[in-house]
């Protein structure tokens, strides 16, 4: 009679369901997603200032009412290359979990198009192959207007701490080619 009872956890599309509002945004000629409860801001693109020994992917930071946000070009990150800026290229600003606190990480993106509500009867799993990107980085594919847009997982597209490893990995090449250099 005192039988413990266990429950599944969650999988990522029941908990894709708890959001169903979405902030569409294209990257060249696909659509992507973001939960609205992770966007805090979209701004303008511009003035960002690089930082030395970054990955290629990290452009720079900006200054957001007096705090430091690091920007990440979303293209650029899906190894598709950089994002050409043009006159629709904006940066959205994230709010990522770290640990128990939460960091706000900037997005470049071609255009935001808009906020959709997506009901969780229209989302799918993420594929087990065939994106054009790492498929840790989908939390699910939904289904507007016959067309899938992909919904991601922002946790892991912007883990900071695997963003941490890679401009800790970026730097020591950059010091090791300085040393060829110094060298020679």
């Amino acid at each position: 009679m005192n039988a413990l009872v266990t429950t599944e956890r969650p999988t990522a599309v029941a908990k894709l369901a708890e959001i169903q509002q979405f902030l569409t945004f294209a990257l060249g000629s696909e659509m992507f997603a973001v939960g609205t409860l992770s966007v805090k801001e979209i701004i303008e693109y511009g003035h960002l200032t690089e930082v030395p020994m970054m990955p290629n992917f990290i452009r720079g930071v900006i200054n957001l009412r007096g705090a430091v946000v690091p920007v990440v070009d979303l293209g650029a990150r899906f190894g598709r290359g950089e994002t050409q800026v043009t006159r629709r290229t904006c940066i959205v600003i994230i709010e990522v979990p770290s640990g128990e606190e939460k960091q706000d990480i900037g997005v470049v993106v071609d255009a935001v198009s808009e906020v959709l509500e997506i009901p969780a009867t229209e989302i799918e799993p993420p594929p087990a192959f065939g994106a054009k990107i790492r498929t840790d980085f989908i939390h699910g594919m939904g289904k507007v207007n016959g067309k899938f847009v992909i919904l991601l997982d922002v946790g892991k597209v912007l883990s900071v701490e695997e963003i941490s490893t890679l401009a800790s990995v970026a730097g020591q090449g950059h010091q090791a080619d300085a040393g060829r250099v110094a060298i020679q």
